[in-house]
């Protein structure tokens, strides 16, 4: 447990010091406040290391008031509101902020870490910062997390058809999740971040989905043991955004964590497959091929429906699917224009 604690302070860490490395603009200092989220509280990882991120902020001219929430909901509502200037997110609650970040988590949209990091390559330059503001919230950063997975806590459950009837720990504002679990004939058990992994661990559900990330902190090994598992399909990349009021920062405050987020992709990827090592092999339930193919064509056209009711940006799947045909142009759905 302490291991994985470690590994993602670590992350986060690593990002924050490098950002560390700029120097001061010259000008007068302002105050601003950064919510954030971390399950655990203010004594949590990700807020300790959020901490460390001050005397990075004043270099650049903003003197940050930092404020723990446990309820990531709370954290957006208030920073809607008006009362945070910026707010640390994962990309499923960030999407009401931005529909094209949050559509960087779009059910089997990024199936390998090469094709993320095209993608954070792509939205690094320039030319992509349209893509990231939305009248005033401006997204200043995207952390990768890691691909998710299906934790089983009956591994004989490893089909869709026994899908059907069994309970999934679900976050309830996400309509994209809640739709997928309908689809294959599962419970939705409304959960949120913070309480999803006690629903799994104590057996209130007999399903729950996560990064590997969260495997160690989150205890997600009582819930696998001893008869259950982790599927081995990637059903779609997490990520920590960032997201602030464009209007209360200085001129390229964004594009300064932006940039810093990205030259640090490499060490959040060690630390991801660090994370992913943390679960045993024996641990592991792995897909047949004629299954990954099935799957991927299951996402797809849940996808696809979830981009027509408005919940997908349909400009993040379209550059989501060149990317993926980049990666792999032998993919089906390469020879079909329809996403």
């Amino acid at each position: 447990m302490k291991h994985g604690k470690r590994s993602l302070a670590a992350l986060a860490l690593a990002w924050l010091l490098s950002a560390g490395l700029v120097h001061a603009d010259t000008g007068e200092m302002i105050k601003r406040s950064f919510c954030v989220f971390d399950p655990i509280g203010s004594n949590g990882p990700l807020f300790n290391v959020m901490k460390s991120a001050r005397p990075t902020a004043m270099g650049w001219g903003v003197d940050l008031e930092m404020r723990a929430y446990t309820d990531e909901k709370i954290a957006a509502e208030e920073f809607k509101a008006g009362q945070c200037d910026s707010v640390l997110l994962t990309g499923t609650r960030a999407r009401e902020f931005n529909s094209f970040t949050g559509s960087i988590e779009a059910l089997g949209a990024l199936t390998s870490e090469p094709q993320m990091r095209i993608l954070l390559q792509t939205l690094a330059q320039p030319s992509a910062a349209s893509l990231l503001k939305r009248e005033n919230y401006e997204v200043a950063g995207i952390l990768p997390a890691g691909s998710i997975y299906l934790f089983i806590r009956d591994r004989k459950v490893d089909t869709v058809e026994e899908l059907q009837g069994k309970k999934i720990a679900t976050l309830d504002y996400d309509n994209a999740a809640v739709t997928m679990v309908r689809h294959v004939g599962a419970s939705v058990v409304g959960a949120n971040s913070a309480n999803f992994a006690g629903k799994f661990n104590n057996g209130s559900v007999d399903l729950a989905y996560a990064p590997a990330v969260a495997y160690t902190p989150l205890e997600l090994y009582k819930g696998v043991n001893p008869g259950g598992g982790v599927f081995a399909y990637k059903l779609a990349q997490m990520t920590f955004q960032i997201i602030h009021h464009a209007d209360r920062f200085p001129e390229g405050y964004g594009d300064k964590v932006r940039g810093y987020a990205f030259s640090r992709v490499d060490e959040a990827y060690e630390l991801i497959k660090a994370a992913e090592k943390e679960i045993p092999q024996a641990s592991w339930m792995h897909p047949t091929e004629q299954q990954v193919r099935e799957y991927d064509q299951m996402l797809r056209e849940v996808r696809l429906a979830l981009r027509e009711e408005g919940t997908y940006d349909a400009r993040a799947l379209k550059l989501m699917r060149a990317i993926r045909c980049k990666d792999d142009p032998t993919r089906a759905e390469c020879a079909i224009a329809a996403e």
